[in-house]
């Protein structure tokens, strides 16, 4: 029998979790047990970009979260009213319930946990933080053995792509500002992003979970980059930093009963950490903890796709929970390979490449590596001559997709040439 899914929600993330669990080739098995069994919506006229059964979808919220055949609510509309009050309804008739809501879960994590602790049912939230990232699963499970630290984090798309714009180009918030409202990486009223507010529910359900506490919202100090200029960032460019809106949750001191600093503000990142590389819509999130020491988990912070994943995987987890007894071992746990995958030769490898060659001064060394190279269709990006080692040339080519087999057998021809004194370096190019 599958497991019954009311979704909450036809959204962005909302379509892209109905259009995820309808495409099954190539996914997990497990998946097969679900059944979208009720879709609420807030109006019926609205085009949508999934096709869904008659019946299906309805306008009556009420109705999926008491409906007693529902085994998962999902909440995906976002906004704290009325989706606190229909998860709270969800949890009280013993349902499971996973949502994207970051601004509920930090501002009502604790009336939420405690329902569902008094139910006996998971609230899981994967979608909350950084959209694709798996990043609250790993601070629950693999790295709950750790004494954490400190989370450090990109959260916010919005603002990193501003400040990104900025670095690179020399602009004014303003202006990158209103680019970004444009291309939809910001919204019509972006103060939720460049005021800091949304990364300030992320870090507090973050710090909650890294820390095992409830975290009060009002207690995190936040402070967005509408104060950042592109003098700022041009100073820090040239001290060695990047400018990036970081929320940091840590430990004041090294002891596990010090207070925590749980706080949201632009910061001067050296060039050398890992988060000042991070650029874009992208989001990071980096954890220290002993004894794993840091750990990084990086992706697409937001997005259909992206949001649809995290939703997905915590929709699988729960399946998996309700499927698991004393004569079925939890399928996400036991190993369900069974057939071995194909593997590729390495000569079917299509990659670039980058050679090395030392060769004896003579007239048309680089014409013959060419004309080489072009008898088994490998076309070359860069051939330079670089310098001298001793009396031998060196020259070293980059080369643009080719099998590597092709590649191969260029080399093989190439080494019969008298000129040619030996091929030091054979590297692959991303």
């Amino acid at each position: 029998m599958g497991v019954k899914l009311g979704i909450l929600g036809l959204g962005t993330v909302g379509t892209g979790t109905v259009q995820l669990l309808q495409d099954l080739v190539g996914r997990h098995p497990l998946l097969q047990e679900i059944e979208i069994y009720r879709v609420g919506v807030r109006s019926l006229s609205k085009p949508r970009a999934v096709e869904l059964p008659e019946g299906i979808i309805t306008t009556d919220l009420e109705a999926i979260v008491n409906d007693p055949t529902v085994d998962i609510v999902v909440e995906v509309m976002g906004g704290l009213e009325p989706a606190r009050s229909l998860i709270l309804k969800a949890l009280s008739h013993g349902k499971h319930v996973v949502t994207a809501n970051k601004a509920a879960i930090a501002r009502f994590g604790a009336e939420i946990f405690t329902a569902a602790n008094q139910a006996g049912v998971y609230v899981m939230l994967e979608a909350a933080v950084g959209g694709g990232i798996p990043v609250i699963q790993p601070l629950k499970q693999s790295l709950s053995v750790n004494q954490i630290n400190a989370v450090t984090g990109i959260v916010n798309g919005t603002t990193n792509y501003i400040l990104t714009r900025m670095q690179t180009e020399g602009s004014n918030f303003d202006d990158v500002l209103a680019d970004a409202q444009k291309l939809g990486y910001a919204e019509a009223d972006p103060t939720a992003d460049v005021d800091g507010l949304d990364a300030a529910d992320k870090i507090a359900i973050l710090a909650s979970l890294g820390f095992g506490g409830r975290i009060h919202l009002e207690d995190v100090y936040c402070e967005g980059i509408r104060q950042v200029s592109k003098t700022d960032i041009a100073y820090a460019e040239k001290l060695g930093f990047a400018i990036k809106l970081l929320a940091i949750a840590k430990r004041t001191f090294s002891s596990p009963s010090s207070p925590l600093s749980v706080r949201v503000h632009p910061t001067l990142v050296p060039k050398a950490h890992p988060l000042a590389s991070i650029n874009g819509v992208y989001n990071a999130i980096l954890v220290e903890g002993e004894p794993i020491g840091q750990v990084m988990f990086f992706g697409p912070g937001a997005g259909a796709g992206a949001t649809a994943s995290a939703v997905s995987a915590d929709i699988l987890n729960l399946v998996a929970t309700l499927k698991t007894s004393t004569t079925n071992p939890n399928p996400l746990l036991a190993c369900r390979h069974q057939d071995y995958c194909e593997i590729a030769p390495i000569a079917e490898l299509v990659t670039r490449f980058y050679a090395r060659f030392l060769t004896k001064d003579r007239p048309g060394v680089i014409g013959k590596l060419g004309t080489c190279f072009g008898n088994f269709g490998v076309s070359l990006e860069s051939i330079v001559q670089t310098g001298f080692q001793e009396e031998l040339a060196e020259i070293v080519v980059v080369t643009y997709d080719v099998q590597e087999g092709n590649f191969r057998q260029a080399l093989a021809e190439i080494r019969n040439l008298e000129a040619i004194d030996s091929i030091p370096s054979i590297l692959r190019v991303l």
